[in-house]
Order: C-alpha cells, then sequence, then structure tokens
C-alpha cells in the first residue's frame, strides 16, 4: 500500500472549564490513503466530529489538541505536522479547504441565509486561486453542475433556504470541493435527509472519490453506511478508539463487544416479527464523570471484574491491520469469535 496522505499519531483534544476537562478525543491513531474511505464510527458524543475538527485545526474555545500528530503529505511533497501549526496561520489557512475539504452535518446551519450559494461558492474558489470574479463565478456553476445540481446556471443566484436539504448538501460538496481537496472530510453527510436522497449523496461522494483518487475520511454513527461506503474503519467510544481494520473485518470478525453491540443493533429483514431491536445497556457517561478503567466496562455484557474497572487495556493488534483495546484480549481470556 502507498505512503498515506494523513497520519493521525495518539490524538488528545480537550476541553478545559472550570467544571473539569473534558477529553473529547482521548488518543486516536489512524492513516488515511488516497482513493480509501476510512470510516469513522460511534454514538453521538463519542468524539467523532472532535477528532476531524482537530484535523482542520478549527475546534472552538476552550477546547485545544493537547498532544499528539497529524502529519499531512502534501501535494508538493512535504510533509507537516498540523498539531504544530497555528491554527489561524497561513499555512493552515491554505490547508483547510485546500488541500482538505469538509462536508458539515447539517448544511442548513452551514450555509449563509444572506448570501447566494453563487456568493459563497466564489469567495471559496478566490480564497485559494487567482481567479477574477467573472471567472470563479463560471468556475462554480462548473461546481454546482459536477455535484449534480440541475439548471446551475440559475441555481448559482438561490439562497440556501430556497433548495432543498438534498441540493443543499450538493452544495456543501461543492463547496468542499471549490479548491480541488486531495482528502474530503464528510461529518455525517447524510443526516435528516431521507433514505432515497441519502443513497444519491453517497454515490456522488464514491464517484468523485473514484474520478480523483480521492481520500475520504467518513463521520456516521450508521453502520449500514460504514458497510456501504468504507473500506478501513475505526470505532470509537468516548474519545478512544476501540477497535480497528478493514471493513469486511470489522463486520465479519468483530472483536470488541462495543463493536459487536452496534452491529446487533443494526435491523435485519430476517428477525421475527414484531421482535424488539438489540440495544446497548445503560448511556453514554457524562463527560465529567468518565468511569476508571476500560470506559465501556459499565455497560459491557462481558467486562472482567476487578480487571476492566482498574486499568484501560492496551491496544494489541489480532490480525494484519486489525487491533482492538480490550482486556478480554490483553489479559489472555479467551475472547467469543
Amino acid at each position: 500500500m502507498a505512503e498515506p496522505i494523513l497520519t493521525v499519531r495518539d490524538l488528545h483534544t480537550h476541553f478545559i472549564q472550570d467544571e473539569g476537562v473534558v477529553r473529547a478525543v482521548d488518543g486516536t491513531s489512524f492513516d488515511v490513503y488516497a482513493g480509501r474511505t476510512l470510516g469513522i464510527v460511534g454514538e453521538s458524543g463519542c468524539g467523532k466530529s472532535v477528532t476531524v475538527r482537530s484535523i482542520l485545526r478549527i475546534v472552538e474555545r476552550p477546547g485545544r489538541v493537547v498532544s499528539g500528530e497529524m502529519m499531512l503529505r502534501r501535494a508538493d511533497g512535504r510533509v507537516v505536522d498540523l498539531a504544530k501549526l497555528p491554527s489561524d496561520g497561513a499555512e493552515m489557512r491554505a490547508i483547510r479547504g485546500g488541500e482538505i475539504g469538509l462536508v458539515f452535518q447539517e448544511p442548513m446551519s452551514s450555509l449563509s441565509a444572506y448570501h447566494t450559494v453563487g456568493n459563497q461558492l466564489i469567495e471559496a474558489i478566490r480564497l485559494h486561486s487567482k481567479l477574477s470574479k467573472r471567472a470563479a463565478r463560471t468556475r462554480a456553476i462548473e461546481l454546482l453542475a459536477m455535484v449534480g445540481i440541475p439548471r446551475p446556471a440559475q441555481r448559482v443566484d438561490a439562497y440556501s433556504f430556497e433548495l432543498s436539504g438534498g441540493l443543499r448538501q450538493r452544495v456543501m460538496i461543492a463547496l468542499a470541493f471549490a479548491a480541488e481537496p486531495r482528502i474530503l472530510i464528510a461529518d455525517e453527510p447524510t443526516t435528516a435527509l431521507d433514505v432515497t436522497t441519502q443513497a444519491q449523496i453517497l454515490e456522488l461522494i464514491r464517484r468523485l472519490q473514484q474520478e480523483r483518487d480521492l481520500a475520504v475520511i467518513l463521520i456516521t454513527h450508521d453502520m449500514g453506511v460504514i458497510a456501504e461506503m468504507a473500506d478501513d474503519v475505526v470505532v470509537m467510544y468516548l474519545g478512544h478508539e476501540v477497535e480497528k481494520g478493514p471493513v469486511d473485518t470489522i463486520f465479519h470478525a468483530p472483536r470488541h463487544p462495543y463493536t459487536r453491540a452496534l452491529l446487533q443493533s443494526i435491523p435485519s429483514v430476517l428477525a421475527e416479527p414484531r421482535s424488539r431491536l438489540a440495544t446497548i445497556a445503560g448511556s453514554i457517561p457524562h463527560p465529567y464523570a468518565r468511569p476508571s478503567g476500560c470506559p465501556f466496562h459499565p455497560r459491557c455484557s462481558e467486562h472482567i471484574v476487578g480487571v476492566c474497572e482498574k486499568s484501560f487495556p492496551a491496544e494489541i493488534d489480532i490480525a494484519d491491520r486489525h487491533g482492538v483495546a480490550c482486556h478480554l484480549y490483553t489479559s489472555n481470556v479467551e475472547a467469543a469469535a
């Protein structure tokens, strides 16, 4: 496999407040490759969005990256550590939107209601290029056509509130591609969209990836989307990476109890009529009351008394490119296959 475009190692992002420290991301590592999709999955509040915002250095105060490396291999061959770049510096601004594009979770709140979508596209294009305003407008229309928006020459002068949810999400994708990035981050890109529109948006991202050999980081809580889109998967819980590996391995040979619980909660057409969906016991702990030891042990049906609540499990390699952080393996306890 070629060198990764982006390498994240032991990333920690904390929110330091008067009430205490929220360790939103508390040690996660992964690689991002050209032409492949990395899916980051977990329940709401597990640190997925903060992870990608850390990469772009747009974590809102009082949050900040406190340690870790985020090594980006730039288009000119240089390797830079995003964690060491000033978040408001010229180089980080060139990377943000230039080499790494972001599709936000909710386009209605991400797009300005006071400016046309064309004006917003033109601003993004001119920020990363030397095009004139007229040339940038032509490029904006081309981008709208690229993402499948009908009548792009007319829609370029529309406002976001005049567009449907699916069209607004397509505008967000067009904005992310304004400077032809090498990495696309899609943060819950199908939230609040109907099933048909979801499928269209995911197919659009897949097509653009294939055409441009694009690296994609896909954030979602939907295991069905992960199965359809991802090549590699990172499963996060309470800021920690608990399991990672190729998508087929994660779905067919999951090892962490949390991963298995997520998969068991997926509705199945083969289930008995009126049968109850499987659920994960309990809920994610309050950020100021993190459990000791393994963060998942209060909800885990397989936890080892006297072990899981005392120490955090180290990540071990189960197989090639398949790692898991669980005392069922580090304690030499026989685990369910």
